[in-house]
C-alpha cells in the first residue's frame, strides 16, 4: 500500500475536481514560477466586467445609505444591479455562475438586514465569511497543511512533494500566514464599526479591505511562490 494518499484510485475523481476548482480560482491565474503580470492580475479578479460586479452592489449599497439613511432602498438596490449582471450574461452566453453566486450573497445579506431591521445586518454574512476563511487557515497551518501549499500542488497536480521541501514548505507557510492577516485586518477593521452601528463608515472601509486588499496579496502571493517555483527542481 502507498503511502501517499494521491495514489489511492478513490481519491483521484476528488483530487481532479480540486485541482480543477484550484486553476479556476485567482491563484490559477498565474502559473506557479511564472511571472505574474498586470493583466494576470486582472483575470484573477474576472477581467473589468468581475471588478465592477464585485464593486458596484456594495458602492449602491454606501451612495444610498449616505444619501436616504434608509434600509430597504440601500439593500434592495444592490440586489437588483446582481441579477441584472446575471440576465446580461445569460443573454450574451457568458459564464454566469459567479454572478448568480454574488446575487445569492447579496440577497442573503439583504434578506437579513430586512429582518433584523438593521442596516449594519446587511455585513454580517461577510464577517462570517471571512470568519470561516481565517479558521480554515488557521486550522491548515496547525496541522502543518499550509493551505496557499495545499493550492499550489492542486494547481500544479504535484501531489505531497511540496512538503518536503523546506523552502517551498517555508514559502506555503508564509504565503499563509499572510492570508490569515489579510481576514484578520477585515475583521479587526469592521467589526468595531458593525458594533457602533457606524455603517456608511463600515460600507466604506468593506470597499477598501475588499478587491484592493486581495489583489495586493495576490500579487504578493505569487511572487513568493515564485521564488521557489522558478528555480530548477532538484533531481
Amino acid at each position: 500500500m502507498s503511502d501517499n494518499p494521491g495514489d489511492d484510485p478513490n481519491l483521484k475523481p476528488l483530487g481532479e475536481s480540486l485541482s480543477a476548482a484550484a486553476k479556476k480560482s485567482g491563484f490559477g491565474a498565474v502559473t506557479p514560477g511564472e511571472a505574474p503580470t498586470s493583466g494576470a492580475l486582472l483575470a484573477a479578479m474576472g477581467g473589468i466586467r468581475g471588478l465592477v460586479e464585485s464593486i458596484l452592489p456594495g458602492l449602491a449599497f454606501l451612495v444610498i445609505y449616505t444619501i436616504t439613511q434608509q434600509l430597504v432602498p440601500s439593500v434592495v438596490a444592490p440586489v437588483a444591479i446582481a441579477v441584472v449582471f446575471v440576465i446580461v450574461r445569460a443573454v450574451q452566453r457568458t459564464p454566469w455562475t459567479s454572478a448568480l453566486a454574488g446575487v445569492i450573497g447579496v440577497a442573503l445579506s439583504a434578506g437579513f438586514a430586512l429582518i433584523t431591521g438593521r442596516a449594519e445586518d446587511n455585513f454580517v454574512l461577510g464577517f462570517l465569511i471571512n470568519g470561516a476563511f481565517l479558521v480554515a487557515l488557521l486550522v491548515s497551518l496547525a496541522v502543518r497543511w499550509p493551505l496557499i501549499g495545499v493550492i499550489v500542488s492542486l494547481i500544479r497536480s504535484e501531489g505531497s512533494a511540496w512538503r518536503d521541501d523546506k523552502a517551498k514548505f517555508r514559502v506555503a507557510l508564509i504565503g499563509t500566514i499572510l492570508w490569515c492577516g489579510l481576514f484578520a485586518v477585515r475583521l479587526g477593521v469592521e467589526l468595531p464599526l458593525f458594533f457602533a452601528g457606524n455603517v456608511a463608515a463600515l460600507a466604506t472601509l468593506k470597499l477598501i479591505l475588499g478587491i484592493p486588499l486581495y489583489a495586493a496579496m495576490l500579487w504578493v502571493t505569487w511572487l513568493l511562490v515564485r521564488t521557489v517555483y522558478a528555480r530548477p527542481e532538484r533531481d
